[in-house]
């Protein structure tokens, strides 16, 4: 089996862009940073806190395009609602008088 961080990271952003396991996802990336069981433990002055702050980088990058997606989406939705209510006058025609005369 081959292992390499690519294929971890590729791992868990499915897992957090899956809306089924999402708030699981936070939720034990939470506990695995205050829990004092670690990959490498945290009494190891420079190494302990490697693997926390690569939880905490990726966490923190996945769940910001998340929100950032989500905005978007929802500024998206809200300027088509906007344009769909639009009146079918012409703001720049209202009050004008068009003088139609007959051809002859």
């Amino acid at each position: 089996m081959n292992f390499n961080i690519n294929s971890l990271h590729n791992w868990y952003r499915s897992l957090l862009q899956n809306p089924k396991y999402r708030w699981w996802v936070v939720a034990a990336s939470i506990v695995y940073l205050v829990s004092p069981i670690d990959l490498v433990p945290d009494f190891l002055p420079f190494a302990g806190l490697i693997d926390d702050t690569l939880i905490v980088s990726l966490l923190v990058s996945e769940v910001a395009q998340i929100a950032k997606a989500k905005l978007q989406s929802k500024s998206t939705r809200s300027s088509r609602a906007e344009t769909t209510q639009t009146t079918p006058f012409n703001a720049d025609t209202v009050g004008q008088v068009i003088d139609i005369q007959p051809i002859q």
